[in-house]
């Protein structure tokens, strides 16, 4: 837990925690741990609504509300975007730019891989902005530490805008790939190939800050890169 009041609370996920149950799947879930913990104030009233979800290989900060009053404040902070929230990321390759700023609409791609997206002028508005926070090489390649700023809330956004960049995310099964390591992921496992070529067993983003209004005053929570991420990335921040 990073930090909590009466009516919200802030913990930091880990990686590959899911948020949600999916697909009818037993298996651990953020959510499921929340109602563990918060079973006694479940059992006064209390609703939880997770407000800020994460992919299950996205580490990081997730914000809960308790209950609907809460929800509906943070909901119209989401929506009249005037949450912050800031990503590191570590991707294949020396950006030639300190600062970028992506502007491309996204639409679901389709094929066989039903939840990926693709960059598309029909598609929804998205915007993400990045700068380099380090370069970094080592046996495997060049890679950078991004930081990177999404101006909209868009699925798969930023792994999206990395790719179109040219810089992928290491560890990235979806973006960056022709997409045959998430198939064989949910078939039962990664082949060696595949797992050599992703590097790194998951993704490397991780939800660092989150700021948001509260009580007439902001709020802001801060998480470092964990440990999996850190070892990799060495001395580049």
């Amino acid at each position: 837990m990073i930090d909590e009041s009466d009516d919200w609370i802030v913990v930091e996920k880990p990686a590959p925690l899911a948020v949600h149950p999916a697909n009818g799947k037993v298996e651990p879930t953020l959510l499921g741990g929340l109602e563990e913990l918060l079973i006694y104030e479940r059992a006064n009233g209390a609703r939880l609504s997770i407000l800020t979800r994460l992919d299950r290989e996205t580490s990081g900060l997730v914000l809960v509300a308790k209950n609907a009053t809460a929800a509906r404040h943070f909901s119209f902070q989401f929506q009249d975007r005037m949450v912050q929230k800031e990503y590191l990321a570590i991707v294949h390759g020396w950006p030639e730019w300190d600062e970028l700023r992506v502007e491309a609409s996204i639409i679901r791609g389709g094929g066989a891989i039903w939840l990926r997206q693709v960059v598309d002028p029909s598609g929804r508005d998205c915007v993400t902005a990045f700068r380099v926070e380090g370069r970094f090489s080592n046996a495997l390649g060049q890679f950078a530490v991004l930081r990177c700023f999404p101006e909209t809330g868009r699925m798969h956004q930023i792994r999206v805008h990395l790719e179109h960049a040219g810089y992928p995310l290491v560890g990235d099964k979806i973006y960056g790939t022709d997409g045959s390591p998430y198939l064989e992921q949910i078939s039962g496992g990664l082949s060696d190939v595949s797992a050599a070529r992703l590097i790194l067993p998951r993704h490397a983003l991780h939800a660092c800050l989150l700021a948001v209004e509260w009580e007439g005053k902001r709020i802001e929570w801060r998480s470092q890169l964990p440990a999996d991420l850190a070892a990799f990335a060495g001395n580049a921040r």
